[in-house]
């Protein structure tokens, strides 16, 4: 029997979402306790692989299992799961699927948020990017527009990475100020490996007038991750969504 978790975290202690060789990382902690509380090993795939100390609201991952569990059942073992696990992990919700749905084939949009604050917050620590500098919001918007689409975004993906195509549609592209921070919230139907870290520190450059919003589009087409701005921080950046087609889900109303 199939069934996606559906988690958030903070990204801040974890060496990323992949289980690493060295490092301690989110999949790993969640199969550990799966493979505790359901006493044999549980092996979990993910929605997608966040970097090193990015955060997610909302990140799903598939499990197989040998029991059918109710509804009831269900509800107490992800109880279960949030007393066994660190307080940076939550367990927000087990459901059943179809058996050949897929966490990460069959998601068909993502979005992420990335946060900045501009005035020192010891609170934001670890949450948020303080960056200090002047930034001119209108352009850095009139510059994400030109992401918008369906576009080769090669340039923004991080260098050696072994994916088929580079094309990614992107559906949303905006910066706006949410009380005492910016937020640059962004939805494809994929992301390369990188891409919205990239994407940031491009629109920064942008905001910080070195480049013009319309050498975004001239980055775009050089397909060359040289002519992008550099990474931004990954503490800034937060996987907030992450939607599937309705008729994947074994339960009546579920809602993406």
């Amino acid at each position: 029997m199939r069934y996606f978790i559906e988690i958030a975290y903070d990204g801040q202690p974890y060496h990323g979402w992949q289980r690493q060789p060295q490092s301690i990382s989110v999949q790993e902690v969640l199969e550990d306790a799966l493979s505790t509380l359901l006493r044999g090993v549980v092996a979990v795939t993910g929605a997608g692989r966040t970097d090193a100390g990015v955060h997610a609201k909302q990140l799903f991952a598939h499990v197989d299992v040998e029991t059918v569990f109710s509804e009831e059942d269900l509800k107490h073992l992800q109880h279960r799961l949030n007393r066994f696990m660190p307080q940076s992990i939550a367990v927000n919700s087990i459901l059943p699927v179809n058996d050949d749905a897929h966490a990460r084939f069959d998601a068909v949009a993502r979005s992420y948020e990335y946060k900045i604050h501009q005035a020192k917050n010891p609170f934001l620590n670890n949450q948020s990017y303080f960056f200090e500098k002047e930034l001119d919001v209108n352009l850095m918007n009139i510059a994400a527009e030109y992401l918008l689409g369906k576009q080769d975004f090669k340039c923004f993906s991080r260098s050696n990475t072994d994916v088929k195509t580079y094309l990614c549609e992107i559906t949303q592209a905006r910066w706006k100020y949410k009380e005492e921070q910016l937020i640059f919230t962004i939805t494809a139907d994929r992301f390369l490996r990188n891409m919205v870290r990239a994407v940031v520190g491009t629109l920064l450059d942008v905001g910080m007038q070195i480049i013009t919003p319309s050498q975004v589009k001239d980055i775009i087409a050089s397909r060359a991750r040289s002519e992008a701005g550099a990474s931004a921080p990954a503490h800034g950046l937060y996987l907030t969504a992450v939607k599937y087609p309705q008729e994947i889900f074994k339960i009546d109303g579920r809602r993406n």
